[in-house]
């Protein structure tokens, strides 16, 4: 049995758990020998949830990779493909699919086999079908050229032409992974007016959270998200980000090289903090690429990136803070930093709130700021134009003593006027009635 429709395959991928879906149109050049291109930029990654990035700076053309958990979907059969992985060419910019057939016998092999030259059309009927879940697998089916699915999406694709290479379907009935669920969840939490501070603890239980920086744990548990760590997005595919200022955190990955990476947050704050006065130690202070830090002495450098010279990009490149002797103290490297930039801000929401103190509560205001569709370029050149800042907040209480406990705090932030560097589009939604 095989489908007859895109509702029944729509179905059968809903079954199978997608929570998004969406679809390419093949051109000749997508097949087996020559991968399957999926976009000019690194934009792509974010589309799908992949494993870690890793730098192949040895290779004739310097990559980067990063592997893919595909399965092959069929009416009745899902069966993986091992091999398949997402490969990143920084010199053009662009993204391929490879080994997307690798150890899978029920996959489509007849249908992504290179074309002879001399059989090529210049057009092509082929359509591919990719659906994501939430427990990171990538579900895929291809529709051959003159079959009713093809031919039903390619219509929609005349019909509705997407902004960039893919084509978002619409589950059936039921399924909430969309841009407008978020927005009416954001707007029933805003007509509640004021909220009690809160969070959720490792069981997913609604707890008083009791300390000043509330705002961001109980939006998260307003909308039932129970705090992990992970690099993914927060509630429907989108990153939900609580701000009470003009300055919004971005991310907050921990340095992976220098004396940072060595040697540990401990030993780095109490080698460049400041002290204070209960026997603590911060490091803190606003750093932008290329002009030293009043606070620290330090100035952060981009490594292997040139804004003028995107197509020089070295896989091997970093954000570096350097000392003032010149030193390496801290750095990110950029494998690091793609996976959790494109995994977990394809599509962040920014809702500002406000507080009162006695008890402790937030109010979530309107507008709301959707931004949809970035890479990890964009990111580059927002850091070099010094609209990114490093901004730490790390600290050691009972510094250089047994008894001492850290917490560490590296935090690139953005003021919302800047927003609009890291997407293709971001716009002010409104969420009161």
């Amino acid at each position: 049995m095989s489908f007859q429709n895109a509702g029944q395959l729509l179905a059968r991928f809903k079954e199978l758990g997608a929570e998004r879906v969406f679809c390419k149109h093949l051109s000749e050049n997508d097949n087996s020998k020559q991968q399957i291109y999926l976009g000019g930029s690194f934009e792509a990654l974010s589309s799908f949830p992949h494993g870690e990035i890793t730098a192949y700076a040895e290779l004739k053309r310097p990559n980067f990779k990063a592997t893919l958990d595909l399965y092959w979907v069929g009416a009745a059969t899902v069966e993986q493909a091992v091999g398949t992985q997402l490969i990143l060419y920084p010199k053009y910019p662009e993204v391929r699919l490879s080994g997307f057939l690798s150890g899978c016998k029920t996959a489509p092999a007849e249908h992504l086999q290179q074309i002879p030259r001399e059989e090529r059309r210049g057009t092509d009927g082929r359509v591919l079908i990719f659906g994501t879940t939430r427990d990171n697998r990538t579900l895929a089916y291809l529709a051959p050229a003159g079959t009713p699915i093809a031919n039903e999406l390619l219509k929609k694709f005349i019909d509705t032409p997407p902004e960039g290479l893919f084509l978002e379907l619409t589950l059936p009935v039921g399924s909430d992974q969309n841009r407008d669920a978020v927005l009416a969840a954001l707007r029933r939490i805003h007509a509640a007016g004021f909220h009690d501070s809160c969070r959720r603890n490792s069981q997913g239980i609604v707890i008083p959270y009791k300390a000043s920086n509330g705002g961001g744990y109980t939006l998260e548990a307003l909308l039932g998200i129970t705090p992990n760590g992970k690099s993914e997005p927060d509630y429907l595919g989108w990153e939900i980000k609580g701000h009470s200022s003009n300055r919004v955190t971005l991310m907050t990955p921990e340095p992976n090289g220098g004396f940072y990476g060595e040697r540990g947050v401990k030993e780095f704050v109490e080698r460049y903090g400041h002290d204070v006065k209960d026997g603590g130690m911060y490091f803190t202070g606003g750093h932008k690429v290329g002009i030293p830090c009043e606070a620290t002495g330090m100035t952060l450098r981009v490594i292997g990136f040139d804004p003028l010279k995107p197509k020089e990009f070295n896989v091997n490149g970093a954000i570096v803070l350097l000392d003032s002797g010149g030193n390496e103290a801290a750095s990110w490297g950029f494998a690091q930093l793609l996976t959790h930039w494109n995994r977990k801000h394809a599509f962040a929401a920014y809702v500002r709130y406000t507080s009162m103190k006695a008890p402790i509560a937030y109010r979530y205001e309107t507008p709301v700021l959707m931004g949809e569709h970035t890479d990890f370029i964009k990111y580059l050149n927002a850091l070099c134009a010094g609209a990114i800042i490093f901004d730490p907040g790390s600290k050691v209480t009972m510094a250089k003593t047994a008894q001492s406990t850290v917490k560490a705090r590296s935090q690139f932030r953005i003021n919302t006027r800047d927003l609009a560097m890291l997407y293709e589009k971001l716009k002010e939604e409104k969420i009161s009635n």
